[in-house]
């Protein structure tokens, strides 16, 4: 009699694990089915060639052409910003070539024009002495070109003849600061940040 009782249970347990396993591959038991995370599908595109991460943003100078100009020599203002992440954005009116040569070969040696378009490396901030360099100003900033131009011997620097009637207002095609406490600060500004990229966008 206890033999029979036993089977009997067993029986029944075995039924409703059968019964339970069958409603949980029909959909019928909602509950269990929810507890999987749904497979996202890829596209093979997306398998052969991942995303490559995006790189952290770095501190860069970016210069750009502005529509000011300086009233008593008409040279044209160029904005020259530094972009240091989690800090705001700094800007400082430059000059970068001759007034009356801005439309000349920027890939020209000796053009005096504008600095041409694309990206450039920065240098070191190196302290000019005072008298040696009178068209130069306290500091000099060399910047490289990484691409193929004629121009040579480029930097930033303050243009302590901006805006004077001596015909030495503007530059040879480097960046001429308008203002010496600008220099000064954007020297220190690139030494802080170790900002070592500069972006000429038009």
């Amino acid at each position: 009699m206890q033999i029979a009782r036993t089977r009997f249970l067993f029986s029944s347990l075995l039924s409703g694990l059968t019964l339970a396993l069958v409603l949980a591959g029909t959909g019928l038991m909602p509950e269990a089915r929810a507890e999987a995370k749904p497979f996202k599908r890829q596209s093979l595109m997306a398998l052969l060639e991942p995303v490559a991460p995006k790189p952290d943003p770095v501190p860069t100078l970016v210069l750009e052409r502005t529509d000011r100009r300086l009233q008593t020599t008409g040279d044209p203002i160029w904005d020259l910003k530094i972009e240091i992440p989690g800090e705001p954005l700094r800007r400082f009116d430059a000059l970068s070539g001759r007034a009356n040569r801005q439309n000349a070969n920027r890939d020209q040696l000796g053009s005096r024009a504008p600095l041409p378009i694309g990206r450039y490396s920065v240098g070191v901030v190196e302290p000019l002495i005072d008298g040696d360099y009178p068209e130069l100003g306290p500091v000099w900033i060399g910047i490289e070109p990484t691409f193929t131009t004629g121009r040579r011997v480029l930097g930033i620097h303050l243009d302590p003849s901006a805006g004077l009637q001596n015909a030495n207002s503007g530059t040879l095609g480097c960046i001429g600061l308008v203002n010496r406490s600008d220099m000064l600060e954007l020297a220190q500004l690139i030494e802080r940040s170790g900002a070592d990229r500069l972006e000429v966008r038009d």
